[in-house]
């Protein structure tokens, strides 16, 4: 999901990097000094998984464990994104330090939404609804980060809205992924630490 650097118009970079600036800042507000390593450990297994990428257009599609990221760190996950993003970007040259702003939005705001949304459910339920709906929570968050990468392309230059149906619809079989990946590790946590849903 990473957006190339270079693509977007500067109203969309104006736009992605005041909406990580908000949300890195209420982030950081809500991020409490017990939970600084659990928010590092999380950071880095999301740096680790979207390493590897496939390039498609001007964007890419990547392993993102958004999902999970927002189940577990809650509202302390856009400065998570925008850290392990930030690293990517300055060690792999993946994105941009341009685009960086988003690309946060990009990742950060469908974690952020499946904390809001799901994380109630995930957190309270049992069996095979707690399975069920960490694996939306998975899907929904790949989906919901190809739709904002899409908005940010087909804002900046209409010409990339082709590219954007083939990003939604690349991005299908690696939701179906993600939902799997999430409800494995959500239920393995859920039986193994329970506490690091709290």
């Amino acid at each position: 999901m990473h957006i190339s650097e270079g693509i977007l118009s500067g109203g969309m970079l104006a736009a992605g990097w005041a909406g990580t600036v908000a949300g890195v800042s209420f982030g950081l507000k809500h991020t409490e000094s017990d939970k600084i390593i659990r928010t590092a450990l999380v950071s880095s297994a999301f740096f680790l998984a979207s390493l590897v990428n496939i390039r498609i257009g001007p964007s890419s599609t990547h392993i993102s464990l958004l999902a999970p990221m927002g189940l577990l760190l809650g509202y302390s996950v856009f400065p998570a994104v925008f850290t392990a993003l930030l690293l990517q970007a300055v060690l792999f040259g993946f994105g941009g330090l341009v685009v960086l702003g988003a690309n946060t939005i990009v990742m950060g705001l469908p974690a952020l939404m499946c904390h809001v949304i799901f994380g109630k459910t995930v957190r309270d339920g049992r069996g095979k609804t707690a399975a069920l709906m960490s694996f939306i929570a998975g899907a929904f968050a790949v989906m919901m980060g190809a739709g904002l990468s899409g908005v940010f392309l087909g804002l900046s230059d209409r010409n990339f809205l082709g590219a954007v149906k083939l990003l939604m619809i690349a991005h299908v079989p690696l939701a179906l992924v993600e939902g799997v990946v999430t409800s494995f590790l959500i239920m393995w946590l859920k039986k193994s630490v329970p506490e690091f849903l709290s």
